[in-house]
């Protein structure tokens, strides 16, 4: 059971409203997470403008991955199940891809990398070393790119935070467990 409180419907201030439709329209529907979020609407708007605007950087298969590995790593139920959710129905991920994201892998080589990569930002709490900074690299992305796979993995952060604090009630399937080793 949740945690902390979702403001009842008639409760919500209005410019939060607003973001809950919007996420409501773009998800077919608006998941617990917002709900609880828009108990503070600021906290609502900083997650959802982070989330629109970090959209923009690498393609979503990749954020996904990396959503998918920086969730496991936090153990957060909750955002593998919508990250889950969302792999699935707006990017057309394979379950085995999904599987695989979750251990910081992919069936895309430069994927991997990059969720791999993601997985040891959590891990490491950024103090990466510098073989793998020169793995993530190697595997072709670039500086700026780097920046943008840190980015991702901090708002995955907000969110699992976020959402092992509540403890946020599951509105979409859950997922099962995944072996959480990777042959590298």
């Amino acid at each position: 059971m949740s945690r902390l409180n979702v403001p009842a419907p008639e409760d919500v201030p209005a410019g939060a409203q607003r973001i809950l439709d919007n996420v409501g329209t773009q998800l077919g529907f608006v998941p617990n997470m917002f709900k609880t979020i828009a108990s503070n609407p600021t906290v609502l708007e900083v997650v959802t403008t982070l989330q629109g605007t970090l959209s923009r950087v690498l393609d979503a298969k990749t954020r996904n991955s990396i959503a998918l590995a920086v969730s496991q790593a936090n153990d957060c139920s909750y955002c593998l199940a919508i990250h889950t959710h969302v792999a699935t129905k707006f990017s057309g991920m394979s379950g085995d891809d999904i599987e695989l994201g979750r251990v910081g892998s992919s069936v895309d080589p430069k994927r991997a990398a990059a969720a791999r990569f993601a997985q040891r930002v959590v891990d490491s709490r950024g103090q990466v070393s510098d073989a793998e900074l020169a793995g993530v690299r190697g595997a072709g992305y670039t500086d700026p790119q780097i920046l943008a796979i840190v980015a991702l993995a901090v708002q995955f952060l907000l969110t699992n935070f976020i959402n092992n604090v509540n403890q946020t009630d599951l509105d979409i399937p859950a997922i099962g467990s995944v072996d959480t080793v990777v042959a590298q």
